[in-house]
């Protein structure tokens, strides 16, 4: 049972993580508006976009490091302080190099802040609550980019754009008031040397990659920047991935990727999030050019995402304790699957009602998939295996964010190129297809997945123990497994 304590904690976690993802898309409406007000032209204002991305995907690596030196409680109420004053700083810019500089140090508050919070509960946590807690945590990345493009535009339509940054301030001082009361004072640790190799590779390419994706979207770039630069990026991963599998003290732990479970929710989770991701940037694209809607109206049917997200909420619990998760899970891909194409061959003839149905489903999958995914990363992972995985699980995740509009500009351009595709709406269908190819591969991970994995953390029965790695096996079958869990990664993260 959760205590009143710790899910509130848990829904903190998640109103962090809500307002970091938010700041990550909701500039992309106002640039113009903030181009002018600076002075600059509004294609300059990618930059304040990618700074933030940038910054988060170099520095979520180095979290798990600085827990083990500093403890939880300082570092996540100095990531909030930090995230807060930053987004007054940015506020009040009146030069583009200094709001530049604020989003940087806005990422660094950003980069600390969900994945600390994160271990926080899920270290407190008992494997028979995990599903709720997860839940709790998962719907704000799930929400923000779905209503980020029309909360900007209504924001810079009614206000200023500083307001974009300043709705962060009441925000930020109630999660560090709460947080003040919330997190308890663990103690630090001495941790391991700093991996200082492992850090300039993993950071250079996560960086670069990143850097990447944002010239991918620009569409005037020319391919020979960018795939020297995606080149560059992906040599130094393999040199990264290399160092990080061989050095003793590596900055991100790669072995936690031994167990199934977990691998699957990297490999699997981190393509679905490339769809999650892509679909609310395109859905927009192509009620606007091709059927010629007006942007409040085609936010509006994009909105339906969200109530989907909210829907199936309340269900996803007793779906996953009555059929299990490679059963839900495989429900969730094919639903992602068969939406994605769905939403590709629709025309501005089609009844709008399929087209809601059709977005609607679309969040019912998203929801459920992500939920299946962050809950069973952890469930079959030793305590002493929590902080590693929760730093490589945040990095995965902030990676598939950084990237999800730059796959979905490359399925736009490559829909262009292939045969017969000679109008805009054929681009988007041909998109849209290759976005289903993506979620096909997730079905196929669903489909390998082990009957009884994850069965730890729901009330479903369990397989006899012994026939596959991720089955839990009869110490974690035992009723006094879950407190004994959940006491001992306490002891150990704090």
């Amino acid at each position: 049972m959760i205590d009143k304590r710790h899910r509130n904690t848990a829904l903190l976690v998640a109103g962090c993580f809500f307002m970091e993802n938010l700041d990550g898309t909701i500039v992309t409406t106002a640039a113009p508006n903030i181009g002018e007000s600076l002075h600059v032209p509004p294609t300059s204002i990618g930059l304040v976009i990618t700074s933030y991305l940038l910054t988060l995907a170099v520095l979520i690596p180095l979290s798990g490091w600085l827990t083990r030196r500093l403890g939880t409680r300082p570092v996540f109420l100095s990531a909030i302080a930090i995230f807060t004053v930053a987004s007054l700083c940015c506020a009040l810019s009146n030069d583009l190099a200094v709001l530049v500089a604020m989003r940087v140090l806005q990422g660094i508050g950003g980069a600390m802040m969900v994945p600390v919070g994160r271990l926080v509960v899920i270290g407190r946590t008992e494997k028979q609550d995990l599903l709720r807690v997860m839940s709790y945590i998962v719907w704000p990345g799930l929400i923000s980019p779905v209503i980020a493009p029309l909360a900007g535009a209504l924001i810079t339509t009614y206000a200023s754009w500083r307001w974009l940054f300043l709705i962060n301030i009441p925000l930020g001082v109630l999660a560090f008031v709460v947080a003040w009361r919330l997190i308890p004072a663990g103690r630090s640790s001495t941790p391991p040397p700093l991996d200082w190799l492992g850090l300039l590779l993993t950071c250079g390419g996560l960086g670069g990659l990143t850097y990447t994706a944002h010239l991918i979207s620009e569409t005037r770039m020319s391919w020979a920047p960018i795939t020297a630069l995606g080149a560059g990026s992906a040599v130094f991963l393999t040199l990264a991935t290399w160092h990080l599998l061989r050095t003793r003290y590596p900055l991100i732990t790669l072995r936690t990727l031994r167990e199934p479970t977990f691998r699957l929710s990297q490999s699997g989770g981190f393509l679905f999030w490339l769809v999650v991701g892509s679909t609310p940037f395109l859905l927009p694209l192509l009620f606007q050019t091709v059927f010629g809607w007006s942007a409040v109206r085609s936010g509006a049917i994009v909105l339906f995402i969200f109530v989907g997200n909210i829907a199936i909420k309340p269900a996803t619990t007793p779906l996953l304790n009555r059929f299990g998760f490679r059963r839900v899970l495989l429900a969730a891909t094919l639903g992602m699957l068969a939406t994605m194409l769905g939403l590709g061959f629709t025309t501005p003839t089609t009844p709008l009602v399929i087209i809601i149905a059709l977005t609607l489903l679309s969040g019912v999958a998203r929801s459920v998939g992500l939920t299946c995914y962050s809950t069973i990363a952890y469930a079959d992972l030793d305590p002493a295996q929590m902080r590693d995985a929760n730093t490589l699980a945040a990095t995965t995740q902030q990676l598939s964010a950084g990237l999800a509009v730059a796959v979905a500009t490359v399925a736009l351009r490559l829909g262009g190129l292939l045969p017969g595709t000679d109008s805009a709406a054929r681009d988007y269908t041909a998109a849209f297809v290759l976005l289903g190819l993506i979620a096909l591969i997730t079905v196929v991970g669903a489909i390998r997945l082990h009957p009884q994995a994850g069965s730890s953390v729901t009330r479903k029965p369990t397989a006899p123990t012994g026939t596959n790695r991720s089955d839990p096996g009869p110490t974690d079958a035992t009723p006094d497994a879950p407190g004994r869990i959940a006491q001992d990664t306490a002891d150990r993260l704090s």
